[in-house]
């Protein structure tokens, strides 16, 4: 017993509901078994069983924990991150969709692509003293995954320092607030382009607290005429003031010319293509609708989406 009172007495009472922020928990210098004690409320009895059995078979607390039941393999991914400062949404939480792997799947070959590429894309965008841009996620057709793409790239974003918005500007098939599980019926980016609203369009996401997304709101009718319009180029530039990064999705261009216009308000863009579907003539026809422009493509990216 006494071990388990050492182990609580940095302030982690088992049995206290309340769970303070990563602040103000000191997670950096928390152990492990800490966090996991107090995120599963475990009883000074239960850590001290944990302990006796990590000294006996000679392993880490967490998969003490896991074995004897106490917890499982979620909480001790969930506790790495949390002592790392590492955006994690794991099973407990059902704050946004599967396909996010970077929140939900932080440790996968799948979220580690997109840190390589988030990498890359900081090497082409931001070196020099050129003036920062917005990116715009491009492909031909639908069905290319660029919403998976830009809602993943995003997240791999956001756990850098500063603030991060996804913008979704697909206005003839929003997916952005499904990926992140939002409203869509209130308030969005068509209702700023219209000038009928400016409250409540950008979004927190829960488990990503440096993470913002601002849906698309109602679809209208003329998403082209809209992305057109000059107030467009000026909400960029004001986010531009306010966000570290902004990622913008964007309609395919077999639908028109939607895409090539907002990227054009971006300035920088990245192209999809899918291995084994996308055609050439398909990507020459993206490439010379962002050259009509000073849309500087920093990247193209084949996926196997």
């Amino acid at each position: 017993m006494d071990n388990a009172k050492k182990f609580l007495n940095s302030g982690y009472v088992a049995g206290d509901a309340s769970f303070p922020d990563t602040a103000q928990m000191g997670h950096s210098e928390s152990t492990i078994g800490e966090i996991i004690s107090k995120a599963n409320n475990l009883s000074p009895d239960q850590i001290e069983s944990i302990l006796e059995y990590q000294r006996e078979h000679k392993v880490r607390f967490g998969e003490a924990a896991v074995a004897m039941g106490l917890a499982n393999a979620d909480d001790v991914m969930w506790a790495l991150a949390q002592q790392f400062h590492y955006p994690y949404s794991g099973e407990k939480e059902d704050t946004c969709s599967k396909e996010l792997v970077v929140a939900t799947s932080p440790f996968s070959p799948q979220a580690e692509a997109f840190r390589t590429t988030r990498s890359h894309l900081i090497m082409k965008m931001y070196s020099g003293s050129t003036p920062r841009k917005a990116l715009a996620v491009l492909s031909a057709d639908t069905g290319d995954g660029k919403s998976y793409f830009a809602a993943n790239l995003a997240a791999a974003f956001s756990q850098l320092s500063g603030r991060t918005l996804l913008i979704d500007a697909n206005m003839r098939n929003p997916r952005l607030h499904e990926i992140f599980k939002l409203n869509n019926a209130s308030a969005g980016l068509s209702s700023i382009l219209t000038g009928r609203a400016v409250n409540n369009v950008i979004k927190s996401v829960k488990s990503m607290p440096s993470l913002f997304v601002m849906p698309v709101g109602t679809v209208p009718p003329n998403p082209l005429e809209l992305a057109e319009r000059p107030a467009f180029g000026l909400l960029i530039r004001e986010l531009l003031t306010k966000f570290d990064h902004v990622i913008v999705d964007t309609p395919a261009l077999s639908h028109g010319m939607d895409g090539a216009v907002i990227a054009s308000r971006c300035g920088a863009a990245v192209i999809l293509a899918r291995q084994n579907i996308t055609r050439v003539n398909k990507l020459q026809a993206v490439v010379g609708a962002l050259r009509m422009s000073e849309t500087s493509i920093v990247g193209s990216i084949v996926v196997d989406h």
